[in-house]
């Protein structure tokens, strides 16, 4: 089950520093994630200030 970024998202970019598989990216001022990249690991939402990324 891949990750998500919900809309309590604020566009600060630590998550995507932070994904060891480079599953997120930044789409038209928004960050999303590919499931297919995403390998489950929580690295993102251990650095969200917000705790937009969450499991699916």
């Amino acid at each position: 089950m891949a990750y998500v970024i919900t809309d309590d998202c604020i566009q600060c970019g630590a998550c995507e520093a932070e994904c060891p598989e480079g599953a997120i990216s930044e789409v038209d001022g928004l960050y999303v994630i590919d499931a297919s990249k995403c390998q489950d690991c929580g690295a993102c939402a251990d650095v969200c200030p917000t705790g937009a990324a969450q499991p699916a």
